[in-house]
């Protein structure tokens, strides 16, 4: 399982060498061919940021070649704020004192036919972590729901079992997201103070498990803002260098939320900057020609009409971060604050104006140019 790999890296040790990276390191990852994970800690070290235009005309390059001049497009669905989880940067956490909400079946086909009339055919469906209430029996019951009014069905929600993920995946379940949140073990306990996800080993474990039941697609990712970002995306690199070589029929994506203002929520421990963002993300494209990148309406107009040429390949639109949030309950409360709130049609002419097509289904083909 990726814990032994996991266990073989000290994360005071890695976050040295990518500070010691040298201009010299960066020149020549950036020339070799093959690229590896210490030539990916060079171009996320300090020592990259003089490279960055450079680092930027590459990973246009790179994501024109292998995706094309295209943007997929999805949207979150939100089924349920209830959490049995305290987690100290989220607006669902168990501590918060909020009207707890979860969609049923007419509910959820009400929020769906808003979507669909949006044009989405891809839904990523999120819960809070609340086994009794959103468990595998709930999930299942949804994704039936769904299943025959959009092209693919996605989860974001508590880690389950293998077998659970089997069941799932033989309803039409496509992908799974499953964030670390952050890779530092022995800090990871302060911002997870009670509930299942304080198991830190049994998060780890879940791509292995997902990798198991033979899902189409896993995505990854780190909270950004709680741990040093450049650490936390070289273990993410490290997890998805042993997920391609252990399970190779499954595709990868990884997301970069940035921690976003909601009820009760820390400060940032780290922030990162639009530059350094902009230049993650070349990182990884560079790196990992194959995987597909997702920006969020976390981010902001500006930075998401930009992004879209140096190597985002899927964003959301038009984004509700409240179960009913489209149709039901307008007013009630988000799992955290987004900065895109412009509607899917003005981000679909955002796409369009920079020259891409906005994608709604994975087998829809447009020339390559």
């Amino acid at each position: 399982m990726f814990r032994e790999e996991f266990d073989k890296h000290n994360w005071d040790e890695v976050l040295s060498g990518i500070y010691a990276k040298t201009a010299a390191d960066v020149e020549r990852a950036l020339n070799k061919n093959k690229k590896d994970l210490e030539d990916f800690k060079a171009m996320i070290s300090p020592a990259a940021a003089p490279y960055l235009e450079q680092m930027a005309q590459m990973s246009h390059r790179i994501t024109r070649k292998r995706f094309g001049n295209t943007v997929q497009l999805y949207a979150p669905l939100y089924l349920s704020n209830e959490c049995q989880n305290i987690c100290t940067y989220c607006g669902f956490s168990y501590d918060n004192k909020l009207r707890r909400k979860t969609l049923s079946g007419v509910e959820i086909l009400q929020e769906a036919e808003y979507l669909k009339k949006q044009g989405f055919e891809h839904v990523l469906l999120v819960t809070g972590e609340a086994a009794k209430t959103v468990g595998v029996d709930y999930l299942r019951d949804a994704i039936r729901l769904l299943r025959p009014h959009f092209a693919n069905i996605s989860i974001e929600v508590q880690p389950l079992d293998e077998d659970e993920y089997k069941v799932l995946v033989a309803e039409g379940l496509y992908a799974v997201l499953v964030y670390q949140e952050t890779y530092h073990k022995e800090n990871y306990k302060q911002y997870h103070p009670k509930g299942k996800k304080s198991n830190f080993d049994y998060r780890l474990d879940t791509p292995d498990r997902l990798g198991n039941a033979a899902i189409h697609k896993i995505g990854l990712g780190v909270l950004i803002g709680l741990e040093d970002w450049r650490a936390d995306n070289f273990f993410t690199a490290l997890h998805v260098n042993y997920l391609e070589k252990h399970f190779w029929q499954t595709r990868y994506s990884i997301s970069f939320p940035r921690l976003r203002p909601a009820t009760g929520l820390i400060e940032p421990k780290v922030v990162i900057s639009d530059k350094e963002l902009v230049q993650l993300i070349c990182a990884w494209r560079i790196f990992n020609e194959e995987i597909e990148l997702s920006i969020s309406t976390r981010e902001n107009e500006v930075f998401r009409d930009h992004i879209i040429k140096l190597g985002a390949t899927t964003m959301s639109a038009g984004s509700k971060t409240n179960p009913g949030g489209y149709t039901v309950e307008a007013e009630s409360l988000e799992q955290f604050e987004i900065d895109d709130s412009r509607s899917v049609t003005e981000v679909k002419q955002m796409i369009e104006k920079n020259g891409y097509k906005p994608v709604w289904k994975d087998w829809e083909q447009f020339t390559m140019v």
